[in-house]
């Protein structure tokens, strides 16, 4: 059946806080519905300038939002789109585009109308008031996915903690009715008001439960954070369903969910790279970005996002086979910027190489040409792929420092330590002592060579 009747949060008064007034425990789930007992939906979209589908051709103007809706389990029989320079302030369309609404939903016998963009929660009612059907905008729609796929008990927290912000400014409204009584002043107040009251204290004693078990979160993240900082860490970010976790399996060999839907990895995966370097890599899966991905959410997903802020390099994956690549790319770069990874040195990974038709292959050599640390892979078939990690290893090898040292025998010790802290690449047992080619992690020649001082001899290696 889709996004639940009883789960319209903010479309009806009170509705999201029957969920509210529960315990603090994990937020509402619904189950996944089966493909005969699906919602039926139709689309409302402005088309304004910026939108891809005015840009580019052959795009479909409601595909992104239909695969959403497929991921929520929502049936879309058909849309109505109006082109405008901007949404109309009080019904996001024209009054005649709301009466086609109204009979294209009848048509489809639709239980749902879903809007491709953030609306006011004035927007909304109105919308409702014409179609008498509930109305739920691009960002429920996301955050209901979210709620959907989240699998950690970190992830559930973290899209609770973005629904219950969202329906913080939509309270007023969804009570207006309810204070609409005769009379006023003093004693005289309505129980919209009261209850408006209680739900306020409500949402914000729960957010403030919420916060503090993420922060408990950040704290234990923060912990294994400073355990892996001898590591290489690398962290795969892009648009939803560009590959990344096709990706990371091809990679590393983790057995991770791979499927060809919109979200299908919310929670931060790492996993171990072997590589043939001194020190550990590991590689970060992360959860996709989208357009107009709400701002709640991504705030909410802070914790989760660390992985990327902390890299030291990102792959920023790209479904070169996308229409909408240059769109889905500047979605990518303004996420990256609002969680501050602006700075971050970052690769371009054109994926799904194998699924580009001929004729945009040009246009793929010029963007690998204009874009310095670009790579064309397919990571369903692997092609491409042995090029990156060869340039990954080299960006390794780089962070890693070497050196030649000679240990006299007596001080076989430090030898036998130094196997410890670095990669011996060569230990020969000569007259005058034990000669080592070393490659050590990050930090570790300076500890090495403190070990030397203590011992009385010479840190001057004998090549470099």
């Amino acid at each position: 059946m889709g996004i639940p009747r009883d789960a319209s949060y903010f479309s009806h008064p009170g509705a999201y806080f029957r969920m509210a007034k529960q315990s603090f425990d994990l937020p509402f789930q619904a189950p996944s519905p089966s493909q005969d007992d699906r919602e039926v939906a139709v689309v409302l979209k402005v088309l304004t300038p910026g939108d891809p589908s005015e840009n580019v051709g052959d795009v479909d103007p409601v595909g992104e939002i239909t695969a959403l809706a497929d991921t929520a389990g929502v049936q879309v029989a058909s849309s109505v789109l109006q082109k405008r320079s901007k949404p109309h302030t009080a019904t996001y369309v024209g009054k005649g585009k709301l009466t086609e609404l109204k009979e294209a939903a009848e048509l489809a016998n639709a239980q749902l109308i879903i809007v491709d963009d953030p609306i006011t929660p004035a927007q909304g009612r109105n919308i409702e008031e014409v179609t008498e059907l509930r109305v739920i905008d691009r960002s429920e729609l996301i955050m209901d996915i979210f709620a959907r796929n989240a699998r950690t008990h970190q992830a559930k927290i973290q899209i609770e903690l973005a629904q219950l912000k969202y329906s913080q400014s939509r309270l007023t409204r969804m009570w207006t009715h309810l204070s609409r009584m005769e009379g006023g002043a003093v004693g005289t107040r309505g129980p919209g008001e009261t209850q408006l009251e209680t739900d306020r204290r409500i949402v914000r004693k729960k957010i403030s439960v919420l916060n503090g078990r993420l922060q408990e979160i950040e704290k234990q993240s923060r912990t294994q954070h400073k355990s892996r900082e001898e590591s290489f860490r690398i962290a795969l970010v892009g648009y939803t369903n560009a590959g990344k976790s096709t990706l990371m399996k091809r990679l590393t060999g983790a057995d991770i969910l791979v499927e060809d839907r919109l979200f299908s990895t919310l929670d931060t995966s790492t996993r171990q790279w072997e590589l043939d370097l001194p020190f550990d890599v590991l590689l970060s899966d992360t959860v996709g970005f989208i357009r107009k991905l709400p701002h709640d959410l991504v705030a909410s997903f802070q914790a989760t996002l660390m992985e990327a802020r902390e890299a030291d390099l990102l792959l920023h994956v790209i479904d070169a086979s996308s229409k909408t690549i240059e769109f889905d790319m500047e979605s990518v770069t303004r996420t990256l910027k609002r969680v501050g990874c602006a700075e971050h040195p970052c690769w371009m990974i054109l994926n799904k190489l194998d699924k580009i038709p001929e004729e945009r292959r040009i246009d793929l050599q010029h963007m690998l040409a204009e874009n310095e640390n670009s790579y064309a892979i397919s990571a369903g078939t692997g092609s491409g792929v042995d090029l990156l990690v060869e340039k990954i290893l080299d960006l390794g090898k780089q962070r890693q420092d070497s050196g030649f040292y000679q240990v006299p025998h007596a001080r076989a010790d430090l030898a036998a330590k130094l196997h410890d802290l670095a990669q011996v690449v060569s230990e020969e047992f000569a007259e005058d002592g034990i000669h080592l080619d070393v490659r050590f992690k990050p930090g570790m020649k300076a500890r090495w060579e403190s070990a030397l001082r203590d011992a009385g001899l010479s840190v001057t290696p004998e090549s470099d």
